[in-house]
């Protein structure tokens, strides 16, 4: 789940509102964080107790519910894919020099054989751990190098002097927006983990996943600080780039390109994985051929690339829609969660609802928010 939220959508989003906000970027991530847990927390624990796909669940609810769910975890999970191939193609150019789209699809073909080995799932856990923990020594490196003012960070962390809901919003849905909160809960599905007798286990391992994704967020944004505080301005094509090179030369600059590119290929068998997941208890062919949709869906999503392009607008717009999916999704969820037939004789802690109607109220706000500053 950390490294399907590690994308170069939240690279892109990190360095790039550091710039606008400075040290108050702090307060968003501290924000974020709470209203993530406050997410995946009530996610992961109903999915395990019901031992259901969230689609599943959300049928429940109503009749269509799930289709409608799995419609916009779908579109969602397109919209980051594309970014994340993008990312691919990008980090791989830095890295060798190659055209963006060539990169792009050789990524395509390294996700493509995870998919095709026969315990795919245990490749894909085992490759996206190893390259989690590359992307985070390599920016903690960079983070080193550019100097940043720790003591104005914690301060405006607390004490901001901008406060802006759209951001909040972005980083948000970036985090656990759209399919991504479901990552994790999806994968310990399949990999057996589920029930009452595992809560503890599923309790705290969504919340550690968000505080991965949160430290990575954080060395991130005092990278960015340090470099924006010196008075450099952000390349604004390709912020990230600039804070690597300019805290630690062409090295940096080729760090940058293997960090983009571990972002990019985890997110793409993240977004790949999960949001065909939603799909795959709708028919039987679906649930057959599990692993040859998972291509198709990676396929379909590069060759987008290859004909539309990938600007930075479009990673930041991607943050945003799964900003707007997740109080639809988390309300669904909620709701299931009182329905005796469902989760049986669980009772879900009072103060965990509480905190989960809280993010959907939160995030209804800022995303109608988010919507008319538009107009």
């Amino acid at each position: 789940m950390a490294t399907s939220a590690i994308g170069p959508g939240f690279i892109t989003q990190t360095t790039k509102f550091t710039a606008e906000l400075a040290g108050s970027f702090g307060f968003v991530i501290l924000i974020s964080v709470l209203l993530d847990i406050g997410a995946q927390l009530n996610i992961w624990r109903i999915i395990s107790v019901s031992k259901l796909y969230a689609q599943d669940l959300a049928n429940t609810i109503f009749p269509g519910a799930g289709l409608l769910l799995t419609t916009l975890i779908v579109i969602g999970g397109i919209a980051f894919n594309i970014g994340n191939i993008a990312g691919c193609g990008l980090g791989l150019q830095v890295l060798f020099g190659v055209d963006v789209k060539t990169g792009a699809l050789i990524s395509c073909i390294i996700a493509l054989m995870i998919f095709m080995i026969k315990e795919a799932g245990i490749a894909m856990d085992q490759f996206a751990k190893m390259l989690g923990f590359i992307m985070i020594g390599l920016t903690v490196y960079v983070a080193f190098q550019s100097h940043p003012p720790v003591g104005e960070a914690i301060q405006k962390t607390f004490v901001p002097d901008h406060i802006n809901e759209t951001i909040i919003l972005t980083i948000v849905g970036g985090t656990v927006g759209g399919y991504i909160s479901f990552a994790g809960a999806h994968r310990l599905l399949d990999a057996g983990i589920s029930g009452q007798e595992n809560l503890g286990k599923v309790s705290s391992s969504s919340v550690t996943a968000i505080l991965i994704a949160a430290i990575m967020r954080i060395v991130l944004f005092l990278a960015a600080l340090g470099i924006v505080s010196q008075g450099i301005l952000l390349d604004p094509k390709n912020p990230a780039a600039t804070v690597f090179q300019s805290a630690a030369g062409m090295v940096g600059y080729k760090l940058f390109g293997l960090v983009l590119w571990s972002a990019a290929i985890t997110s793409v068998i993240g977004s790949a994985f999960t949001s065909v997941s939603f799909m795959k208890t709708f028919h039987p062919f679906m649930l057959k051929n599990f692993r040859y949709v998972i291509i198709g869906f990676i396929c379909f999503s590069t060759l987008l690339f290859l004909w539309v392009g990938q600007p930075v607008q479009v990673l930041i717009f991607a943050g945003g829609l799964n900003g707007l999916i997740l109080p639809v999704a988390l309300s669904l969820i909620l709701l299931a969660a009182r329905k005796q037939e469902i989760v049986e004789e669980y009772k879900h802690p009072i103060w965990m609802q509480m905190a989960g109607w809280i993010v959907v109220v939160a995030m209804s706000y800022l995303g109608m928010k988010g919507i008319i500053n538009l107009f």
